[in-house]
């Protein structure tokens, strides 16, 4: 008998009087902060400098580190509409209740825009317009 061997049988045996813990639920604490700012009479130019507003006078003691990101997209056709590889800003305190940015140039003019700030979980402002 190789020494793999008893080792395998070793841990063959012991695995077989493992028992697992019962498992406990946990909360999930999810806080979506409403945006202020853009709304739905926003409109942005391209290359413009842009501030989004959101309230923060309800972030629960957990979130209080947290860090954002947000992105920007539009709806269409019952769908949001993410640019998630060129986010319009990251790693800013979600405590803030504020981020600026640079509307980027080659960003699509369109009537149905959205912004959606993400923390820990994802809320869209209303469709705002990008000329």
């Amino acid at each position: 008998m190789t020494i793999f061997s008893i080792f395998s049988a070793l841990m063959l045996a012991l695995s077989c009087t493992v028992t697992a813990a019962p498992v406990q639920p946990v909360e999930m604490l999810v806080w979506n902060p409403t945006i202020i700012t853009p709304s739905s009479t926003t409109v942005w130019e391209l290359g413009s400098t842009q501030t989004v507003f959101w309230k923060t006078n309800n972030v629960p003691v957990e979130k209080q580190n947290s860090t954002g990101r947000l992105l920007l997209g539009f709806e269409a056709n019952s769908s949001e509409n993410l640019d998630t590889e060129h986010p319009l800003a990251v790693d800013f305190p979600i405590t803030d209740g504020q981020v600026s940015f640079i509307v980027p140039q080659n960003t699509t003019r369109r009537n149905n825009a959205i912004i959606v700030l993400f923390g820990d979980s994802g809320n869209a402002s209303p469709q705002f317009m990008i000329v």
